[in-house]
């Protein structure tokens, strides 16, 4: 892909990673809608980088991903980029299972059902680009799953799959599939202070356009790219180990 020129759409891009993207697409030259549920968070992104484009927008809404596409392709035709970067993490006990079915079902909506729609409605649009892109946003975790976010690592691995097909079938047109797979990152993801211990933000998109310099269809970071790699038995070991791990820090998670 072209790194400047473009005018790009990023799906949960008031915080974190996704405005981390924002930033970093505009100082390359480009112009850059940000959407997000909540209207005070894209204010605040705003008022830091005043030339950003924001809309409120619930992505897990059927009807509100629809208007999105609508308006976005509207107001701005040049639209040829996607990041697919919205969604939620919950860690799970499923041996004491006591929410709604609701509470676990938004976060398939959001991880899953929001990027691939949002890719299906956009595709026609795209194809009528020079160039475009579709970046979707997945996880070291599609790879080698985390126990304690059960839900969240199936929602990323089908990320993961709906990626590597998108790619394929778009293979002969003008229309890119890029894949980020981050490790854990020092954002709120999950909760305020759940992640210090992950890698800095900036260190994590500073190597991500890294590889977008280089071309890269799969870009990880920290390791995340070598679990693309990695053999049965050492992702099934590496999964043990940090679920150990993580019970050890979190010795109540399955009371």
């Amino acid at each position: 892909m072209n790194l400047s020129g473009n005018t790009i759409l990023i799906t949960g891009g008031a915080s974190g990673i996704g405005l981390a993207f924002a930033e970093n697409f505009m100082k390359a030259g480009n112009k850059v809608i940000i959407v997000g549920r909540r209207e005070n968070k894209l204010a605040e992104a705003k008022e830091k980088f005043p030339e950003l484009h924001t809309r409120v927008c619930d992505v897990s809404v059927e009807e509100e991903r629809i208007q999105l596409i609508d308006w976005v392709t509207e107001t701005f035709p040049d639209l040829n980029m996607i990041v697919n970067n919205a969604g939620i993490q919950q860690r799970v006990n499923l041996l004491n299972d006591k929410k709604e079915w609701s509470y676990y079902q938004n976060e398939i909506a959001i991880n899953v059902e929001a990027p691939i729609h949002l890719s299906m409605l956009l595709i026609p649009h795209f194809l009528k680009q020079k160039q475009a892109t579709i970046l979707n946003v997945t996880s070291g975790l599609a790879i080698q799953p985390g126990v304690w976010v059960p839900i969240y690592s199936a929602t990323k691995a089908a990320m993961h799959s709906f990626t590597v097909t998108l790619r394929q079938q778009l293979e002969n047109t003008n229309v890119e599939v890029i894949e980020v797979l981050p490790p854990a990152v020092n954002t709120d993801l999950g909760g305020a202070g759940l992640h210090t211990f992950g890698a800095p933000l900036d260190d994590f998109i500073n190597a991500i356009f890294e590889g977008l310099k280089n071309q890269q269809l799969e870009i990880g970071y920290g390791g995340t790219e070598k679990r693309l790699f990695a053999s049965k038995e050492e992702l099934e070991q590496g999964m043990k180990n940090a679920w150990e791990n993580f019970l050890k820090r979190n010795p109540d998670f399955q009371n």
